[in-house]
């Protein structure tokens, strides 16, 4: 890989690329590609091209990509739950859905407090089963990444299904447009990000940190983790160090846990989203406008999202 693919810059990210490495460009063809979650068991990748209404699947075994689900609903954010179960956000079905091992797919979210959703957006799985998701309204704001339509809420929330009463509770709701998230490798943070920016120049472009309590379903605080310094982020991944990889209009930007922007992965499309797999959870697989990329790091991905 050439040096212009990574930009260093602090001594920290050194140790965690290889100059050899080149960013490759796996597949080409979507209107903007999104939420790619990775399968261990049949070392695949699944990830979402939200105008085209359809979902692709990468096979890692032999380079082959080929539509995995047509029409998806507008999908956009998805993640794997702890029983191998694909869990993804639709925006033209405004609702959080779970793809079951029969193939048969169940309805987890659609409604708050006898209200429609927005358009569900990003989504993780906490271990203990909860699911959180983020409910900005891209999907309604236009024809192109679902069906025009009013909020019935009103708000962009994140919210959180209980995983033995299906309950749903917004856990916050003070965010302008919520969007990627994911929690620390104990849990005891929350990580999203706001990209407001999309409605407003002085709106937000940056990701708040959360603390989670000790129950693990109130959370408090929301103190502001990182300005994004290019474009947007979006969506984004945990390293087995706790480090941020996120997207940008630039690439992957890689944030220390205390903060510190420390180095990115330049890539030639604004990125919306990425995720650790492989054998060895060492290959970054990352969703750029129109395209997937991987490249091979000398850091592993946290096991669970």
């Amino acid at each position: 890989m050439t040096a212009a693919d990574y930009e260093v810059l602090d001594p920290r990210f050194s140790r965690l690329v290889n100059s050899n490495e080149r960013v490759e460009k796996l597949f080409t063809g979507c209107r903007w590609a999104e939420g790619p979650a990775w399968f261990a068991a049949g070392r695949y990748l699944v990830w979402s091209d939200i105008p085209n209404n359809r979902m692709l699947r990468y096979d890692e075994t032999d380079g082959s990509v080929s539509v995995f689900r047509q029409p998806s609903g507008n999908s956009n954010g998805n993640t794997v739950d702890r029983q191998g179960r694909l869990v993804t956000c639709e925006h033209s079905g405004r609702l959080v859905s779970r793809t079951e091992h029969d193939g048969s797919v169940t309805t987890i979210a659609d409604k708050w407090k006898g209200k429609r959703l927005n358009s569900p957006n990003d989504v993780v799985v906490k271990s203990d089963g909860s699911i959180w998701f983020t409910d900005p309204a891209y999907g309604i704001d236009s024809d192109y990444e679902g069906d025009h339509a009013e909020s019935e809420i009103g708000a962009c929330n994140v919210y959180r299904v209980d995983p033995g009463t299906g309950e749903i509770d917004a856990v916050i709701t003070d965010m302008v447009r919520p969007n990627g998230l994911a929690f620390s490798l104990d849990e005891s943070l929350l990580y999203v990000a706001d990209t407001g920016r999309t409605h407003g120049a002085k709106n937000p472009a940056y990701i708040r940190v959360f603390n989670v309590g000790k129950a693990g379903k109130k959370i408090s605080g929301g103190k502001v983790f990182a300005d994004c310094t290019a474009g947007l982020f979006d969506g984004f991944r945990l390293d087995e160090s706790g480090r941020i990889w996120t997207s940008a209009a630039d690439g992957i930007h890689c944030y220390d846990p205390d903060g510190t922007l420390i180095g990115k992965v330049k890539v030639p499309e604004v990125v919306a989203n990425c995720v650790f797999g492989g054998a060895k959870r060492n290959r970054l697989y990352i969703c750029g406008t129109t395209s997937l990329y991987v490249v091979w790091l000398m850091v592993n991905g946290a096991k669970t999202y």
